[in-house]
């Protein structure tokens, strides 16, 4: 055989080995990474999806947000979870879509737990907010003023079936069965507003910079967070627990998805960027500045286990609240 030969022989197989699937994944991403937002514009996920899209894109590429609502975000969580497993299609999950949802539908569309692959988990979020009129400053009040006018107050949420709808329900329930009227809406954006305007009195809201910041002008008051400790955008905050009642724990929490079955070293490389960016100070900063908390080094290896978790404490509570969303 000649020296020629030879040579075009190897650099045949070189290119085919190039081309080999494992060759793609170590290249991994070689076009732009379509990442599904499961809300419209503007709502918490969106604002979370966005800030962590801008911050990897340098080391990771091109990244396409497709903003699919509806369903409580089952619609978009479902779009992913049927999505070819080669890690072009990710999703902006939450506790929301892998942990409330599923359990209250009759035929849900995805199984939070087999269909897809966690791959890191790094922020989490939640409130008990009233407008200035209502006579209260502590939960322990809110209690005691819900309990003295029973159905005079009614709380708005982002939806039937969202954290904050069934958080509301939750704290209701802790507190005794308080009757306060549920005042679902299409998103969180226009309950804000008519909590401001005194339309509702009340608010079940994830903690994030505008609600915070209505807070610190005393257009609303904050009465509580609902999180294991106090957020690091508002130290002064009681939690919940720390307000007089035990167990008022509901909180978002986020990640990053891809459909089961997506290779390890693309998981690998979709949580080494996270990881990388959530090491950065300045990005640690903007998430507190959003209200939400930063949360280290939870990648494909334990991020699964935090949602199934979450999905065990939160399904006999569903089922004592309802919650099924619109």
């Amino acid at each position: 055989m000649k020296r020629s030969d030879v040579l075009v022989i190897g650099l045949l197989a070189a290119a085919m080995s190039a081309s080999t699937p494992a060759a793609a994944q170590d290249r991994y991403p070689l076009r732009p990474v379509r990442l599904v937002i499961p809300s419209v514009p503007a709502g918490v996920h969106d604002v979370i999806g966005r800030v962590w899209a801008e911050r990897v894109k340098p080391q990771f590429g091109a990244i396409v947000i497709d903003n699919r609502g509806g369903g409580a975000g089952s619609i978009g969580a479902n779009d992913v979870a049927h999505s070819a497993p080669d890690g072009y299609s990710i999703l902006l999950g939450s506790t929301t879509t892998h942990v409330l949802v599923p359990p209250v539908m009759a035929n849900p569309p995805y199984d939070p737990v087999k269909d897809f692959s966690a791959v890191a988990v790094f922020a989490y979020s939640s409130s008990i907010v009233v407008n200035p009129s209502v006579p209260v400053r502590t939960l322990a009040e809110l209690i005691a003023y819900a309990k003295a006018n029973p159905g005079k107050l009614s709380y708005g949420s982002a939806g039937t079936g969202s954290i904050t709808h069934i958080a509301g329900e939750y704290f209701k329930q802790l507190a005794g069965g308080l009757e306060i009227v549920a005042v679902p809406y299409k998103g969180i954006g226009q309950a804000v507003t008519d909590v401001i305007g005194g339309q509702i009195p009340m608010l079940s809201a994830n903690a994030t910079a505008q609600i915070l910041d209505l807070h610190r002008t005393g257009k609303v008051r904050i009465l509580s967070v609902n999180s294991q400790t106090r957020i690091r955008g508002a130290p002064d905050l009681p939690t919940s627990i720390e307000a007089g009642l035990p167990g008022m724990v509901a909180q978002t929490t986020f990640g990053i998805f891809a459909p089961a079955g997506t290779p390890e070293p693309i998981l690998a490389r979709i949580n080494a960027v996270t990881q990388q960016a959530l090491a950065d100070g300045e990005f640690q900063t903007e998430l507190v500045r959003l209200g939400f908390e930063p949360v280290r080094d939870v990648g494909p290896a334990t991020a699964a286990g935090v949602f199934q978790d979450e999905l065990a404490r939160w399904t006999p509570i569903l089922k004592a609240v309802g919650g099924k969303p619109e």
